[in-house]
């Protein structure tokens, strides 16, 4: 028996260009809500928006007017393989993941941490707190901070995991893609949100730690959430923008 290893957010954006291809939706035809959508697919809001990015990645949907997702786009060759849509892992299935295996490992780490290690995380979040530190730097030391600690449990395995974590940021097309979205509306790593982290660490406070990195990654998910929304209506207010500049100018032409 072959089994079914699409992703649910492919298996969900799949379904949707089913219906644009059936004529469900037609091109201009603005898609129902995120709300209304993740309640016909019964999962969950996060899912709704990597199936969206997933489409409008592949050309099938675009923000318009500042009102929501409109349709571009009609195969006729007779709908939308899943594997079409398969742009590998998304953000927020990766962060979920995150909150499993790095919670556990700071848990451990506060157990197992070595002076050294901890000179070397207080080092890192120095970098993170000081106001000069440029994106490209804050980024490195947000990466470097969590190997770090992934590297204080001690356990080979568990740094391997945590970094494959990692590496799949920038390896996976749809959750790179979501991570510079969230970059271009503003979203940093945030030295108050890896502080308590450390302070958990130092406090030897394995329960503080893993409440303290998941409490961390579950604000990377809010962040994400606003961010990729955020990126809907600030293009479609440029979209706006135009129109309005396009309209005056026009309106400035008149008899000689």
């Amino acid at each position: 028996m072959k089994l079914n290893r699409s992703k649910l957010y492919q298996r969900v954006a799949a379904s949707i260009a089913d219906g644009i291809e059936s004529g469900r939706w037609a091109p201009g035809t603005r898609l129902p809500g995120e709300r209304d959508l993740a309640e016909e697919y019964k999962v969950s809001r996060p899912t709704i928006r990597e199936a969206m990015i997933a489409l409008e990645m592949k050309g099938w949907i675009e923000a318009r007017h500042g009102s929501g997702l409109y349709v571009t786009h009609r195969d006729s060759s007779g709908g939308l393989r899943e594997d079409a849509l398969n742009l590998d892992i998304g953000a927020f299935d990766l962060t979920e993941a995150r909150i499993l295996f790095e919670g556990e490992a700071a848990a451990l780490a506060a157990v197992s941490i070595t002076p050294e290690q901890l000179a070397e995380l207080d080092q890192i979040a120095e970098e993170m707190a000081d106001p000069a530190t440029g994106n490209a730097t804050l980024f490195d030391a947000d990466h470097r901070f969590h190997i770090a600690v992934a590297n204080a449990t001690g356990n080979s395995a568990i740094r391997s995991v945590v970094e494959y974590l990692w590496e799949l940021r920038t390896r996976s097309p749809l959750c790179a893609n979501m991570f510079d979205r969230a970059r271009r509306n503003g979203v940093n790593p945030r030295y108050d949100e890896h502080r308590p982290i450390l302070d958990a660490l130092h406090a030897r406070d394995p329960h503080g730690a893993r409440a303290a990195m998941r409490r961390h990654l579950r604000g990377v998910v809010d962040d994400l959430l606003e961010a990729t929304e955020l990126e809907l209506i600030e293009r479609a207010r440029h979209e706006l923008d135009a129109r309005r500049d396009t309209l005056a100018k026009r309106l400035e032409i008149g008899p000689a």
